[in-house]
């Protein structure tokens, strides 16, 4: 049977981590928008969290106990070394000036215009 004081201490951990969470980060861009590696991370990161909310559900025996210990040593992972290692090797997208010319940007892409709203929906 697991340690049921090893438990605790990864539960609050796991709540602590997220308070040195802006000093984890170490990337100058803040947005995911211009940071494709962080993307992908992010993502493994989101499956991570459902599939650890799931295994709770799960009763502790078997796989799911191990499933839960390596998932649970990723979560760790991403916060204390994929952050911190990422916001270093990762080469962001340029950012624009401002957020109104990325907008507008967009926009004009996809021929949409400023403050119209798209045919067909009832604003």
């Amino acid at each position: 049977m697991p340690d049921k004081l090893g438990g605790v201490i990864a539960m609050f951990a796991s709540i602590a981590v997220l308070v040195f969470l802006p000093w984890l980060d170490t990337s100058k861009v803040r947005s995911a928008t211009y940071r494709p590696l962080y993307k992908i991370f992010f993502w493994i990161f989101a499956a991570v969290a459902v599939t650890l909310g799931w295994l709770g559900s799960r009763p502790a025996e078997g796989g799911y106990v191990v499933a839960s210990q390596l998932l649970t040593a990723y979560y760790f992972i991403h916060f204390l070394v994929i952050l911190p290692v990422l916001g270093f090797v990762e080469t962001p997208k340029p950012l624009p000036l401002s957020i109104a010319d990325d907008v507008l940007a967009k926009q004009k892409k996809t021929g949409m215009q400023v403050g119209v709203a798209p045919a067909g929906s009832h604003g």
